[in-house]
């Protein structure tokens, strides 16, 4: 398993694939699987059987994940950048690259 550079929270720009371009906030990251779901971005549709809690059933928007390596971080500038790893004050931090600030 690889160290995954996004955390859920993170605000992040999709970087290739059909939603390329467009921005959210991951709610969600799947370790295991690479991949992280992202808010409101790569939306699928799904049915859904009537039940108690839901009676009407129907067909449902949710998202569905997106893999890690298209997603890229947006630091507090708005530009994307790559994530790094620094000790300060004996404490591992994540920072950006760009422009060298934690984040």
């Amino acid at each position: 398993m690889t160290k995954l550079k996004i955390k859920s929270g993170d605000t992040v720009r999709v970087i290739a694939g059909d939603h390329k371009g467009q921005e959210g906030k991951v709610q969600k990251v799947l370790r295991d699987k690479n991949k992280a779901i992202v808010e409101g971005i790569n939306m699928i549709s799904k049915h859904e059987k009537p039940s108690a809690s839901n009676p009407q059933g129907g067909i449902k928007e949710k998202e569905a994940p997106i893999h890690v390596s298209n997603l890229a971080l947006i630091d507090k500038n708005g530009k994307t950048t790559r994530v790094g790893y620094k000790e300060e004050d004996g404490k591992k931090v994540r920072f950006s690259k760009k422009s060298n600030e934690v984040i």
